[in-house]
């Protein structure tokens, strides 16, 4: 009987791989979550959560949308990493529904408890970690256990979030450390994507200079900038931090030079991984221009950076990629994929500028808001249907 429940289950597209219901109802819910945002930041809308309006943010994009499509891209990646087979059916099923649960949880968390939404919200990134070392474990992937570390690192840090908001009234460390976490796995897995994928593209249409392979160089870029961030979570306005937020920038920018993207600038699907990591640099100077000018650069500038430009960027990226690759598409962005990603192009700029108090304050947030929801939304709609569908 259970046999015959699951290949039911198996008939369901959607439920077949994990970047299916993963890239659809996180791209979905981003982009609904910031028409929320928008009049909630405002005053106009109310919300029956514990969290003040900004940590609701915050939350939701940190570890309400960013860990939906960490789950969608290992949960899809590791089957090739360790030659089993997908979580899938019922069981992926039940790990979408402690998402959603969690969404959900949140939003009414003043309703029923914070400790009670914390072990619901919790629970998703605990369960991916040990789902993700059961699979790597078991299919003696030894060299690929280290992505469960920066998992972990995320897995904690929303639990400190939601006892720093509780016992705090609201967050501060808990904040820099999922950032942290989060640009830790692009260092980690987009070092890893970025090249073979530029490499792959080069040898076929473009012989020539190729991305330099993993090497000490790498190695060291990552525990230089992994040192900068841990100092940025602790000391974050310590003038030495921001030395070593500087040092990590001008490495990571150097890494970004390796991997050759100047010759992919007529393909889209590369060029965009590219400017996603690009924005890590960029980042990592602001927040160190912030440390040392404080009244002149603000704290936001480089999170934003950070957050919308290189987490956004790349989740992005990714999702396109991946969508694409595995619903049998050509590897070939359309001219409204292009614009999408111009989206999110558009909203970085945006939120820069209204960090920096460059042009109006409240037109900067609404445009940039808008572009967030075009870019994502624009993503659920146009890969929405392959995404339902069988693959091609």
């Amino acid at each position: 009987m259970a046999e015959k429940t699951n290949r039911s289950t198996l008939t369901i597209p959607l439920l077949s791989v994990g970047f299916r219901p993963f890239f659809l109802l996180a791209s979905g819910y981003t982009a609904f979550s910031m028409v929320l945002w928008l009049p909630y930041f405002q005053g106009e809308l109310e919300l029956y959560t514990t969290f003040t309006v900004v940590d609701w943010h915050i939350h939701e994009w940190l570890f309400g949308f960013l860990p939906a499509i960490i789950t969608g891209f290992l949960l899809t990646a590791v089957p090739n990493w360790t030659g089993r087979l997908p979580i899938r059916g019922i069981s992926l099923a039940f790990l979408v529904s402690i998402w959603i649960f969690g969404r959900i949880a949140i939003s009414f968390s003043d309703l029923i408890g914070w400790l009670f939404t914390a072990l619901i919200d919790c629970s998703f990134l605990i369960l991916v970690a040990l789902l993700i070392a059961r699979e790597v474990i078991t299919g003696k992937n030894w060299k690929n256990l280290k992505v469960l570390l920066p998992l972990s690192i995320l897995a904690l840090a929303n639990i400190f979030f939601h006892i720093e908001s509780a016992f705090h009234g609201s967050t501060d460390i808990s904040r820099r450390f999922g950032i942290a976490a989060s640009i830790a796995l692009i260092l980690l897995i987009g070092g890893r994507i970025i090249p073979s994928f530029t490499r792959n593209w080069l040898v076929r249409e473009n012989p020539g200079k190729l991305p330099k392979p993993f090497g000490k160089f790498d190695m060291y870029s990552i525990v230089m900038s992994v040192i900068a961030l841990l100092c940025w979570i602790v000391f974050p306005n310590v003038l030495a931090t921001g030395i070593l937020l500087i040092l990590a920038g001008v490495v990571q920018f150097i890494r970004l030079c390796r991997w050759a993207g100047h010759r992919t600038w007529h393909e889209p699907l590369v060029v965009i991984l590219h400017l996603s990591y690009l924005f890590i640099p960029i980042g990592f100077l602001l927040l160190s221009l912030g440390i040392f000018f404080p009244e002149t650069v603000p704290l936001a500038a480089g999170i934003h950076i950070l957050g919308v430009g290189a987490i956004g960027g790349m989740t992005l990226s990714v999702m396109m990629r991946a969508s694409l690759g595995h619903t049998g598409q050509d590897l070939k962005a359309s001219p409204f994929s292009v614009l999408i990603f111009a989206g999110l192009v558009v909203s970085v700029c945006a939120r820069l500028f209204q960090a920096l108090s460059i042009g109006d304050y409240e037109l900067m947030f609404t445009i940039s808001g808008v572009a967030w929801i075009f870019a994502f939304g624009g993503f659920a709609l146009s890969y929405g249907p392959a995404l339902l569908r069988p693959k091609g």
